[in-house]
């Protein structure tokens, strides 16, 4: 699988036209979704024909972010808002009656961060929906992103109701000060601590973590789920913007949100 700029230069007309099919088709209504449907390497195309043209694909995204000058800003008006709302009411109101059919261990609830908890999507358009490791962290040191619309009540809403909430992160170790500061500043106020945050190391990882510095996407989250209920805890729920995000199980449910910016394996 291959990123321009050396990173995750991310199939944008695919990852448009696949995670917005899948959002609509099966997420809005019950905000909930199997990660069976993440997207893989298409063949290549015999013609253009069956290629979507990368810039009207771009201006549906600023579109759909409520943002058509393509300044940065996502719209609390926008279908993305509305979306994002709409699947953090309806995980309330599942972990709602998770907690009257209490099951084994202490009830958590895990997030991702990155266009889960916190909209990237500003860094999206400051760099043409590119990415580069150097251009990011630039851009975290300068900016405070914004929360997902909805997400901060539902964060908030679980741990007055006795949930523990976890963030799982693929940042990396040597970015949680700013990653918690953020957190903090958006108005998640449940705790943003090394208790709760879980970001990738850089060097010596837990022993949890099997594969050491080399695990996937997939296999540094599950892990870090199953060392939550390790704990003691039961992960009720799983939200997350990339499939990636869900697979690997140690979660009683996965929650799909919306990202069609980018797609991460």
């Amino acid at each position: 699988m291959k990123f321009r700029s050396g990173s995750r230069r991310r199939w944008y007309a695919m990852a448009a036209a696949a995670a917005a099919a899948t959002a609509a088709a099966g997420l809005i209504g019950g905000g909930v979704a199997s990660a069976q449907g993440s997207p893989s390497a298409p063949p290549a195309p015999r013609t253009d024909a069956s290629i979507p043209n990368l810039g009207l694909t771009e201006m549906r995204i600023e579109a759909y972010y409520g943002d058509p000058a393509g300044t940065g800003v996502a719209s609390a008006q926008s279908n993305y808002a509305r979306q994002t709302d709409g699947l953090a009411a309806s995980t309330q109101h599942y972990l709602r009656s998770r907690l009257a059919h209490r099951g084994h261990g202490k009830p958590a609830l895990a997030l991702d961060i990155d266009d889960t908890s916190l909209i990237t999507y500003g860094y999206e358009i400051s760099e043409g929906f590119g990415f580069t490791p150097a251009s990011n962290l630039a851009y975290l040191q300068a900016h405070t992103l914004p929360a997902v619309f909805g997400v901060p009540a539902l964060a908030d809403w679980a741990a007055a109701h006795g949930i523990t909430v976890f963030w799982i992160t693929g940042r990396h170790e040597s970015q949680r000060t700013l990653t918690q500061a953020n957190l903090s500043a958006v108005g998640y106020t449940s705790p943003v601590d090394t208790a709760h945050v879980f970001l990738k190391p850089d060097a010596s990882p837990p022993a949890y973590l099997t594969c050491a510095l080399t695990c996937t996407t997939i296999q540094y989250k599950s892990l870090t789920r199953e060392h939550i209920e390790s704990l003691g805890f039961d992960v009720l729920a799983d939200v997350g913007d990339q499939f990636s995000d869900l697979k690997g199980g140690f979660a009683d449910r996965t929650v799909k949100m919306p990202n069609p910016m980018y797609f991460i394996p």
